[in-house]
């Protein structure tokens, strides 16, 4: 794996619509730019794709968590997503999602029985995702169903990918619309 750039972002909302928080929501990111070793040909064998996503998994989850500021439990919401350059396909974002990222990925953020959403797109530079989030242990929790919009300006060149791992201290700001709250958890099956 070869990695061009490391981004790593905060987003600390104090006010949403007439009202503050008391206290504020924090969503970050930690997204890599790396090359695309199958850009511009069919490769049937995605195995270094997945590969490379254990390692960022790991990676990616740990200078999220650190950039909150806060313990690996703490985390409350997760999302995953990859932006695809031009000479890529939709199945090498896939494969650094879904085999092996996860659990490494759940390790960093102190466990997380719900599924972790995710999002990929095709795109050219300064592409921008919106990485879905919900709630770590229980994926039917409405206060945490959320996103974080994330784009590096520079990347995605045509044979490169960006991967983005999303964590959260909260969900959103000002939750009001009912269903399951997060108090009212089981944790038994990752959905209730």
């Amino acid at each position: 794996m070869e990695i061009r750039k490391i981004v790593t972002v905060v987003e600390e909302t104090h006010k949403d619509g007439e009202k503050t928080i008391d206290i504020p929501t924090r969503k970050a990111v930690a997204m890599a730019v790396i090359n695309n070793p199958f850009a511009g040909q069919y490769v049937e064998d995605l195995t270094d794709l997945m590969k490379i996503g254990e390692q960022l998994g790991s990676m990616l989850a740990e200078r999220a968590v650190k950039a909150l500021g806060i313990a690996r439990e703490s985390v409350e919401s997760y999302g995953k997503g990859v932006i695809i350059g031009e000479k890529g396909e939709l199945e090498h974002a896939a494969a650094i999602l879904h085999p092996l990222l996860g659990k490494p990925f759940r390790e960093q953020v102190g466990g997380g029985k719900a599924i972790i959403p995710s999002a990929k797109k095709l795109g050219g530079i300064g592409t921008g995702l919106d990485v879905p989030l919900h709630y770590k242990n229980a994926a039917f929790v409405r206060t945490h169903y959320d996103a974080m919009e994330v784009r590096i300006a520079d990347a995605p060149k045509a044979d490169e990918l960006v991967i983005a791992l999303v964590v959260t201290d909260s969900g959103r700001p000002h939750p009001r619309i009912g269903g399951l709250q997060k108090s009212e958890v089981k944790s038994e099956d990752g959905l209730r």
